[in-house]
């Protein structure tokens, strides 16, 4: 593992808190952590690492985040396990490199490297631009991937123009070899958000959703979350009152128990295999309110990864109930298939025979109930529909 280690700088544990009043059961105790040059963690019997990146020179806006991974350090520290047994590292933080490309190549070297180790980083940025390096960490594993972004905005910006944290989006979607799949977002504000770029999300049978939309029942965003391999959440996702700690943050936006909640949906997910936290500066936090925040939400994600119920369906398993709808007058057929382990439901796309085996991942994708009735009332559900026109 020491070809990853030399990216990294240690904690140094007394300058975040006082180690020696942490009791037994709280995390500073329970992690692995990355102390000192010589004892980089073994990652053998380890499920989730923490990862700071102390990068902001392409932030627009909110200099400052960089600091962000030691602070949030000084709340995760400080919590209880569950009733999981945690098996976690803290490999410390990824200083900027000469460049921010380097830095970039550092992330995504970390990234893939994990992955193919079957660890689930947890990225604490940093500004959301360090999406690009987390992308990028899935380049080398040969297959195509979801990303979900919870954010109030698209950051799709101009990708002819140098990349920042409102424009990393763009370089994702035109990077070649592409493999990016579908991409969704969950909290977009209509008024933050130009027209054209939700015309373009539907052009690419991108799927997003409106905050007013998923807040009016948060459980529909965990089918979506149940899609990511990778999930990029903007801290300015979340309202002002509840996460001040960026100088961006909206009047509006979620509220901190939805955040934790969505972050409990994505540890659940049993294919997401990466997740980062950007965009907390804490120059701007009100008496630790965001960073506090923050590391409740990695908790809830902990929480979700330890209640993983490995049960993405087999076609043929007796596990799940198959139900068979027809609809349009014969046109569309679709199978849906519930989980009597979970109660979680998921529907199949019919796979054009001409494609290649690429996409064949994506033919049985995550849905509700909600999908399921609307597909009995002869309506297409609209995530069938884009995955659909996508495959074809």
């Amino acid at each position: 593992m020491s070809d990853i280690a030399h990216f990294f700088t240690p904690v140094d544990p007394e300058s975040i808190l006082d180690f020696k009043a942490l009791k037994e059961l709280q995390f500073g105790n329970l992690f692995s952590i990355y102390t000192d040059t010589d004892n980089f963690p073994e990652l053998d019997n380890i499920d989730i690492a923490i990862i700071g990146v102390s990068e902001d020179r392409n932030s627009e806006n909110n200099a400052g985040c960089s600091v962000a991974p030691d602070a949030v350090r000084a709340y995760l520290y400080k919590l209880y396990g569950g009733s999981f047994t945690i098996r976690v590292a803290d490999l410390g933080n990824i200083n900027p490199g000469h460049t921010t490309e380097d830095t970039y190549f550092a992330l995504r070297s970390t990234v893939d490297q994990l992955i193919r180790r079957n660890v689930v980083p947890i990225i604490i940025g940093g500004s959301q631009d360090l999406t690009y390096g987390q992308f990028l960490g899935y380049k080398d594993l040969e297959q195509t991937i979801n990303v979900v972004a919870v954010d109030s905005v698209f950051d799709l910006g101009n990708p002819d123009e140098d990349i920042t944290n409102t424009s990393y989006l763009g370089k994702i979607i035109l990077h070649q070899p592409n493999f990016l799949f579908n991409y969704s977002n969950i909290g977009y504000q209509t008024y933050l958000v130009d027209q054209n770029s939700l015309q373009m999300m539907n052009r690419l049978y991108f799927d997003v959703y409106r905050l007013g939309q998923v807040r009016d029942k948060i459980e529909e965003a965990e089918p979506i979350i149940r899609q990511a391999d990778m999930i990029t959440f903007d801290i300015t996702a979340i309202k002002h009152s509840d996460a001040p700690a960026n100088p961006n943050a909206s009047p509006n936006g979620f509220y901190a128990e939805e955040a934790c909640q969505m972050m409990r949906y994505a540890g659940m997910n049993d294919k997401l295999s990466s997740l980062g936290l950007y965009e907390i500066n804490p120059e701007f936090d009100i008496s630790g309110k965001t960073v506090h925040l923050a590391a409740q939400m990695i908790w809830c994600f902990m929480d979700g990864f330890y209640n993983r119920k490995n049960d993405f369906p087999n076609r043929t398993s007796p596990e799940y109930t198959r139900f068979h709808v027809i609809l349009q007058d014969e046109k569309y057929e679709i199978n849906f298939y519930k989980s009597k382990k979970s109660d979680r439901w998921w529907m199949e796309i019919p796979y054009p025979p001409h494609k290649d085996l690429k996409f064949e991942r994506h033919t049985l994708i995550p849905c509700s109930y909600k999908d399921y009735e609307l597909a009995t009332n002869n309506e297409i559900p609209d995530r069938w529909w884009q995955t659909y026109q996508k495959l074809s």
